[in-house]
């Protein structure tokens, strides 16, 4: 009778060089991004909804921190420290390496039909009963962690053609040189400080992506599929009978 015998480990394409550039600098972006935009609402946690906002309006919501500014009512007794001006800095360089890399991916992305081949949900995976199938079997077997699934692939298009401009738009609008130049474009969100409460929201949704896409990947082998994202090659091992 014949036995499985255990061939060496072949190697097969992965992730193309650029998806992979591409995905650690928005990893990097994205984390600089995230800490410094976590600093300055530290510096004023309070929201408001129109043009202007300060301490003498009323808030749309608040959120229940302390603030590193005295100025800004929380009704906490101490401050944080302030964090605001090497965080403003770092924020805005991060913004533009985020949306420098975004541009290059997006280009590429349709140059080379990357969109289309990898993201793009098919024909048949287009109904309800796909999608609540892929739910029900996040956790992809072998073969299934080679390819993304019919919800991966809308959650990862929503993020790159909703989300990822939204933040851009809103953050953006915060601007006013932006808002001098492109009154229009800040207008529409119904002035700067709706455009700093939709970025604030469209930043969370971000986040808990990234939550998310880290759970999974632990879920599913975390170093061997981020070694597939360093390497651009996957490892698998052929059997025969």
């Amino acid at each position: 009778m014949a036995t499985a015998v255990s061939q060496p480990k072949v190697t097969t394409p992965r992730h193309s060089a650029l998806v992979r550039v591409t995905h650690w600098l928005t990893v990097v972006a994205f984390l600089a991004l995230a800490i410094t935009g976590g600093e300055l609402v530290i510096s004023h946690p309070r929201f408001y909804w129109g043009e202007t906002g300060n301490v003498n309006m009323k808030p749309l919501f608040t959120i229940h921190i302390p603030s590193s500014r005295d100025t800004v009512p929380t009704g906490y007794g101490y401050v944080m420290p302030d964090q605001n001006g090497w965080s403003r800095y770092l924020h805005f360089e991060a913004a533009w390496l985020a949306v420098l890399t975004g541009v290059v991916y997006g280009i590429a992305g349709f140059w080379t039909g990357h969109f289309r081949k990898d993201l793009r949900p098919a024909r048949g995976e287009r109904t309800g009963g796909a999608y609540w199938r892929a739910l029900r079997g996040m956790r992809p077997d072998e073969a299934g962690t080679r390819s993304y699934n019919v919800v991966q692939r809308t959650v990862y298009l929503g993020v790159i053609f909703v989300l990822f401009p939204l933040v851009i738009w809103t953050g953006l609008a915060l601007s006013p040189g932006f808002n001098a130049v492109f009154p229009f474009f800040v207008d529409v969100l119904g002035g700067r400080q709706s455009a700093r409460t939709l970025h604030f929201f469209v930043s969370d949704l971000l986040v808990v992506f990234l939550v998310v896409h880290v759970v999974m990947l632990l879920l599913n082998g975390f170093w061997a599929l981020t070694w597939e994202m360093i390497t651009g090659r996957v490892v698998a091992r052929k059997e025969r009978g």
